[in-house]
């Protein structure tokens, strides 16, 4: 089963291509909300949203994505997943898109061999896919990049950049354990008591989904597991320096 072939709700669908001398285009469904990025690194990201839908949105990812990894004839690691590759659809319904990166590999084969150097964007690559010495390269890089993506749904702003507190910089992910494990609010990513539960769900999802070594991860059927579970059923991951990796 190609890439071309897919068909799920949260995958974007491919209508064909066109090829016209040197020049190559593929033709892909129309998507009136344009990308993820758009959205929640906004200036206002939880007015326009809000945290109900930015949760369907997470939820839905997760569908895709375990379309991709365990329903199709041929596994497909994405290896790129991050907010600039996730459309919406007129009712904000998110679909996984840009294949560039894509590798597909046998239903039987839990890891995938890598050539050509690293792949993906910095900020969403799974330590394992830059050193072998984290781990085999598996569909939990994609779920590494799930879960950078999930932290910047929550935290409306990217990973990659510091973010200041009392004069001192520190890398978000890091940030927010820190903020989460001492019972701090999250009021500086426009949380209110009416959406606690969602954002603290989806930090803690998220966290566990950026663990260094990918044997500690979950798979992405675990992630839709911890998302039907209530938050005090769901454990507090290790603390890692995220920074470090």
């Amino acid at each position: 089963m190609s890439i071309g072939r897919t068909s799920h709700v949260n995958v974007v669908t491919l209508f064909g291509f066109c090829l016209e001398g040197s020049k190559r285009a593929l033709i892909y469904e129309y998507m009136s909300n344009s990308s993820l990025d758009k959205f929640i690194y906004s200036e206002n990201p939880k007015e326009v949203l809000g945290w109900e839908r930015l949760y369907e949105i997470a939820l839905g990812i997760a569908h895709g994505l375990q379309y991709l990894h365990y329903s199709c004839n041929t596994r497909i690691i994405h290896f790129d997943i991050k907010p600039q590759n996730i459309l919406l659809d007129s009712d904000f319904s998110p679909k996984i898109a840009d294949f560039g990166l894509a590798k597909l590999c046998h239903m039987k084969e839990s890891k995938v061999s890598m050539t050509g150097g690293a792949r993906g964007t910095i900020g969403f690559i799974a330590p394992e896919v830059h050193s072998r010495t984290f781990g085999v390269v598996s569909t939990k890089s994609d779920v590494y990049s799930y879960g950078m993506m999930l932290l910047e749904m929550v935290g409306g702003r990217r990973n990659v950049k510091s973010i200041v507190e009392k004069s001192s910089e520190k890398y978000f992910p890091d940030w927010i354990y820190d903020h989460f494990s001492q019972d701090e609010g999250l009021q500086a990513c426009d949380v209110t008591s009416e959406t606690t539960e969602i954002a603290r769900k989806m930090t803690l999802i998220g966290m566990w989904c950026i663990q260094v070594l990918p044997m500690y991860r979950p798979t992405i059927t675990r992630v839709l597991e911890m998302f039907e579970r209530s938050l005090d059923e769901l454990e507090m991951p290790p603390q890692q320096n995220f920074s470090l990796t």
